[in-house]
């Protein structure tokens, strides 16, 4: 099992950055990959970034050039450093790790607005 804890969303203004944090906790040894998905109010759940094991990384269209995915190994934290941010990122994001088991994990959500 791995718990999963996001946090550092909120509200900023367009242009403006964020960091959110997933702390990661239980069979950390066991996580296969980490990513990022967002759903914004009415839409379906989309994926936003992954980043793998071995820190092979990939990006929605969206997002690129824009979002940074990245983890720390030792304090088994993930991150989703994100610049230049635009009203159409405004969503709850969530995070979700992927086990050697090929279980899926997810966070509780974090809610990030981007509006003036």
């Amino acid at each position: 099992q791995v718990q999963l804890v996001e946090s550092g969303g909120g509200l900023v203004q367009p242009g403006g950055s964020l960091r959110l944090s997933c702390a990661a906790s239980g069979s950390i040894s066991r996580i296969l990959s980490m990513a990022w998905y967002r759903q914004a109010a009415g839409k379906q759940r989309e994926l936003v970034a992954t980043i793998t094991r071995g820190s092979s990384t990939s990006y929605a269209n969206s997002v690129k050039g824009r979002f940074t995915i990245s983890r720390d190994t030792v304090e088994s934290t993930g991150y989703l450093q994100m610049n230049s941010l635009k009203p159409e990122d405004t969503a709850v994001y969530y995070c979700n790790v992927v086990d050697t088991k090929y279980f899926s994990y997810w966070g509780q959500g974090t809610q990030v607005t981007v509006s003036s």
